[in-house]
């Protein structure tokens, strides 16, 4: 399956596409890809209104030695939504579990997730932290945080942020209500408009970000709907692990960090890396939320040294 990104054409190698189960009976999409002889597997979870292709570099570049699987979290990408469910980041960890037990019966296995994918870890931790030090091997938690999103200001004054944090929750919530009316409004103004892409760029990316980057992740979003897009809104400001990475502290953990983050900002990196005091912290210079889209290079780096040796 090929899939265009960052301005060039990445072929995800063997991407076998397969469908889990959840535990509520929601299907998720999942692509299956690597060396299939690989001893490690690799397994990637997306963020918030992305989908498995903002993983794309980075699964064709790890596929060359290490098994991969990529998934869309439920009501992301081609994966299903259940009626009347109400989101919540512990849900998706127990996605995460069916992916495992589904896909990667057996063999070393290293995580890696953005934004709320990395949270999608932690809650899989703190409900399965038998895992992590037998089957899970090494974690990677990109631009993420363990909690405390409700305080994030997106980098905007005190008195813009005050008004941003009361008014976006009724927008959220409206998008949730009203999502097929939403859509509709969206589609005046495609991903392909300059005015979105910049928008785009100014919350998610770093000044220096490519254009083509950037315009990729602006489809991403555009594609996911607005009633997904709504109703996980308030599961990410709940969303609180700071007592649950224990597990964590059992492997090999990576943490990564865009200097320019509005999302997630460089301090919750920090505070994962003081309660994970073995993890690598690595901050980019100049990125911002998007690591995967934006320096896909230079997260494949990194993400490399959590392979085993013989990967």
């Amino acid at each position: 399956m090929r899939h265009k990104a960052a301005g060039t054409v990445t072929v995800l190698p063997d991407g076998e596409p397969r469908t889990v189960t959840t535990s509520d009976g929601v299907e998720l999409y999942a692509e299956v890809g690597g060396a299939q002889d690989a001893p490690a597997t690799v397994v990637f979870a997306h963020g918030w209104t992305l989908s498995s292709r903002s993983w794309a570099e980075e699964a064709a570049a790890l596929g060359e030695t290490a098994r991969t699987v990529v998934y869309d979290q439920r009501g992301h990408g081609r994966s299903g939504w259940r009626s009347g469910y109400v989101p919540s980041i512990d849900q998706l960890g127990a996605d995460l579990y069916a992916v495992l037990d589904q896909l990667v019966p057996d063999g070393p296995v290293v995580l890696v997730g953005h934004s709320m994918g990395g949270m999608t870890i932690m809650a899989l931790a703190a409900d399965h932290p038998e895992l992590f030090g037998d089957r899970v091997t090494g974690v990677a938690l990109v631009a993420t945080s363990a909690g405390r999103l409700g305080e994030v200001t997106l980098g905007l004054p005190s008195r813009a942020s005050h008004v941003t944090r009361r008014v976006l929750p009724r927008l959220m919530a409206a998008a949730e209500r009203w999502g097929a009316c939403a859509d509709l409004a969206r589609r005046l103004l495609p991903p392909r408009r300059r005015l979105v892409q910049r928008q785009v760029q100014w919350l998610l990316f770093g000044p220096a970000a490519p254009a083509a980057a950037v315009a990729a992740c602006a489809e991403l979003i555009h594609a996911t709907p607005a009633r997904t897009i709504g109703a996980f809104y308030p599961a990410l400001l709940r969303h609180d692990k700071h007592a649950a990475l224990e597990p964590i502290r059992k492997v090999p953990a990576l943490i990564l960090a865009g200097e320019l983050d509005r999302l997630t900002p460089v301090s919750h990196s920090h505070a994962l890396a003081a309660a994970l005091p073995d993890a690598r912290l690595v901050v980019v210079p100049g990125c911002g939320h998007m690591l995967p889209m934006e320096c896909p290079e230079t997260v494949t780096k990194h993400l490399r040294e959590l392979l085993p040796a013989d990967s």
